[in-house]
C-alpha cells in the first residue's frame, strides 16, 4: 500500500472514529494488522470466555492462535473441524453470553453505521446484545460512503465471496453474482444496521489500515 492510500486511510479512520464515539461506541485505528493484533490481545482479560465468529479478517491477521495463548482463556469455537452443523449450534448459542466476542462487520459507513448481512443470525444477535464486550476487526477496504453503498458492497461482493469460501450450493458460487436466490443454503438472510450503542463502550471497532477480510 502506497503513502497516498495510507494517508487516506488515516483521514477516513479519524472521521469514522469521531462518528462512532458520538454513537456510544469505542473505536481505534491501527496502521497494520500486526499492530491491531497486539492491541486486541491487550484488550482481552485473562480467564475470559471469548466467542469466535466466522470473520476472515481475524483469521487473516492470525488473531486466534494468539488469543488461545492468553492464560485461562476459553475460546468458544463453532468452527472446530469435524463438527456437524447441528453440533456447531451449541457453541454459537454459548457465544451469546461470552465475556468477549471477536467479529467483523460486512461494511462500515463514513458516518459510523455498521451494516451486516447474516446467515443464521447468531453473529448479528451477539453484536446487538449479549456478550459483555464486542470487538470488531475492520479493514479499511470495508469503508463505504453510506448505507446504500454498504448494502451494495455486501450483496455484490462480500456475500458471493463468502459463499464461495464455504463452498455452498447457491447460484452466486457458480456465477459470482447475487440473484437474490431462495436456496436453502442461502447465507443472505438477516440484515442489521447498528446506528448506536446504548451501553457505552460495549462495542469497540478496531479499524485496520490494510485491505483485509471480505
Amino acid at each position: 500500500m502506497d503513502s497516498h492510500q495510507m494517508k487516506w486511510n488515516e483521514h477516513a479512520a479519524k472521521k469514522i472514529i469521531e462518528q462512532l464515539e458520538k454513537r456510544g461506541m469505542e473505536a481505534s485505528y491501527a496502521a497494520s494488522a500486526a499492530q491491531a493484533r497486539e492491541e486486541i490481545i491487550a484488550m482481552i482479560p485473562q480467564g475470559s470466555k471469548v466467542s469466535r465468529c466466522g470473520s476472515m479478517t481475524a483469521v487473516h491477521m492470525e488473531l486466534w492462535p494468539r488469543i488461545a495463548k492468553i492464560p485461562g482463556v476459553e475460546v468458544i469455537d463453532p468452527f472446530v473441524p469435524g463438527l456437524s452443523f447441528e453440533q456447531a449450534l451449541e457453541p454459537r448459542l454459548k457465544g451469546l453470553t461470552a465475556d468477549v466476542m471477536i467479529t467483523s462487520t460486512n461494511a462500515i459507513t463514513l458516518d459510523g453505521k455498521l451494516v451486516n448481512l447474516d446467515g443464521l443470525g447468531n453473529r448479528v444477535a451477539a453484536m446487538i446484545f449479549g456478550p459483555k464486550k464486542v470487538i470488531l476487526v475492520v479493514g479499511m477496504n470495508k469503508v463505504v460512503p453510506d448505507v446504500e453503498s454498504a448494502m451494495a458492497r455486501i450483496k455484490n461482493y462480500a456475500a458471493p465471496v463468502n459463499a464461495t469460501r464455504m463452498n455452498i450450493k447457491t447460484p452466486c458460487v457458480e456465477t459470482g453474482i447475487c440473484t437474490d436466490c431462495k436456496s436453502p443454503d442461502r447465507i443472505c438472510n438477516i440484515w442489521t444496521i447498528i446506528e448506536g450503542q446504548r451501553l457505552k463502550g460495549r462495542l469497540h471497532v478496531k479499524l485496520i489500515g490494510e485491505n483485509i477480510g471480505y
